[in-house]
């Protein structure tokens, strides 16, 4: 099923200077011209990754099907097949991937599409698509999350098609995935509310985020019979509710409504899955409303596709959560500036290597590294410079408070006061800087703007031996 036709490329944006980056680095970018498209330029949805055949890989939806790449060692995405879509049209603009063992599953929400099934065991070398499912169990569907424990597939907005008839939207349907290949329908509902538009699912627990009737607690450990646990219909800031995640540790649950203007929402999950809305944030509203899209977090970060915004990443520990990361993958311009729904639309960044993925609609398949371990320390409210004492040959790490910035300098200062070192650093909010001076005691200057543009500086101690 390869195709050639696909080009690579790192994308230069027009305008850079209007680029937001801070603390997170382009790794590789894919785009591809040649696929539909309308006037809108939108040619591409969703996106996942996975481990297979220990190799890790990721796939891009498009108006024409999925693209499937390796996120080779040498942080490059390289391309290893297409499989088409059974719907392909510039009108075909949201497709969903998620894996199972050796199978990769694939929904349309546009046109005649149905359930397809991929076999990736055979990857790098190729992947053959193995069941295209449409009948009076599959169709179109908008959504889709694999309970990979239980063997379970959730499809939501699932429209049947039979003969070319639909049949008419179910909120979810439940199968088992005994068999892979051919899933078998377990249960349907829930009957009161028109729609489920994603969900997340663990240890049988199921946050349903169900657009303007917020969000809905079920327990499948009976997956034929689950028993309703509760709801938030109702909270402050409320919206369309559109999708969340749920951290590690199951203590915390991060959804974002897909409503312009309105933040992202992080709960607290009680022990009987009751949620409760403690905190609010996002990325700034200006020059217009900005639009959270898909999210993905650990215990500490939580990582956004932020259409037009591109990738954010907060820390969750901070009191709101501060924005510590962003890679702005969707430039504005005059003609699109007042739509808030361009750009940046999947994001994955759970894999082991802790790598990066933004599929954005306009722009294509971008991979990013965020070295996580720089802020497994949340910030503090001064400049942090360790190790203080440091020995000869030893890299020093310097952070700024809060990680508001993204451009400082730092001069090095012996203990006469002449100048020994110089940096300037840009699109971060750290550095870590090679002090090869010889021992003894200096001082560190770190000048920097705040957010409301004033001139802060900071003196430390430093201390360096052989």
């Amino acid at each position: 099923m390869k195709q050639l036709i696909f080009i690579s490329c790192l994308f230069l944006f027009g305008g850079l200077s209007a680029q937001e980056i801070k603390n997170v680095r382009l790794l590789d970018h894919w785009f591809a011209d040649t696929i539909l498209t309308s006037s809108s330029q939108v040619r591409f949805s969703s996106c996942w990754a996975f481990v297979q055949n220990g190799r890790e890989y990721g796939v891009i939806g498009s108006t024409e099907g999925a693209h499937i790449f390796e996120l080779t060692e040498e942080d490059s995405l390289r391309f290893v097949d297409f499989v088409p879509g059974r719907f392909q049209s510039a009108q075909a603009i949201t497709r969903e991937y998620k894996h199972y063992q050796n199978y990769l599953y694939a929904v349309c929400d546009e046109g005649p599409s149905s359930l397809q099934i991929m076999d990736v065991s055979y990857l790098p070398d190729s992947v053959h698509l193995v069941a295209d499912l449409q009948d009076q169990f599959f169709g179109k569907s908008h959504n889709l999350f694999v309970d990979s424990a239980n063997a379970l597939l959730y499809l939501t907005l699932v429209n049947p098609i039979v003969n070319g008839n639909e049949l008419g939207i179910i909120p979810l349907r439940v199968y088992s995935l005994s068999n892979p290949i051919l899933p078998t329908l377990l249960w349907e509902g829930p009957n009161d509310i028109p729609e489920v538009h994603d969900l997340y699912v663990k240890n049988n627990r199921a946050i349903l985020n169900c657009g303007f009737d917020g969000l809905r607690t079920y327990d499948f450990s009976n997956p034929s019979n689950p028993v309703y646990v509760n709801n938030l219909t109702f909270y402050p800031q409320q919206g369309y509710n559109h999708q969340g995640w749920l951290s590690p540790d199951e203590s915390t649950y991060v959804f974002a409504d897909e409503t312009a203007g309105l933040p992202i929402k992080k709960c607290q999950v009680s022990a009987n899955g009751q949620l409760q809305v403690q905190q609010f944030f996002g990325t700034a509203n200006a020059p217009y409303p900005k639009t959270p899209h898909n999210i993905h977090i650990t215990n500490e970060f939580a990582f956004v596709a932020y259409y037009n915004d591109g990738l954010r990443i907060f820390d969750l520990r901070k009191n709101p959560p501060a924005e510590i990361g962003i890679y702005d993958t969707y430039i504005d311009n005059a003609q699109t500036n007042g739509f808030s729904m361009w750009g940046a639309w999947g994001v994955h960044a759970l894999l082991p290597s802790e790598r990066i993925l933004i599929s954005d609609r306009n722009n294509g398949f971008f991979l990013f590294e965020f070295d996580r371990s720089k802020f497994l320390t949340p910030s503090t409210e001064q400049v942090q410079l360790y190790p203080n004492p440091s020995s000869f040959g030893e890299e020093v790490y310097i952070r700024l408070p809060n990680d508001e910035v993204s451009a400082f300098s730092v001069n090095i200062l012996d203990a006469n006061g002449n100048l020994v070192a110089d940096f300037h650093i840009t699109q971060q909010s750290y550095a870590t800087l090679p002090m090869e001076l010889a021992s003894g005691c200096y001082f560190v200057r770190v000048t920097w703007t705040n957010y409301l543009g004033e001139s802060q500086t900071e003196i430390l101690k430093w201390i360096k031996y052989d």
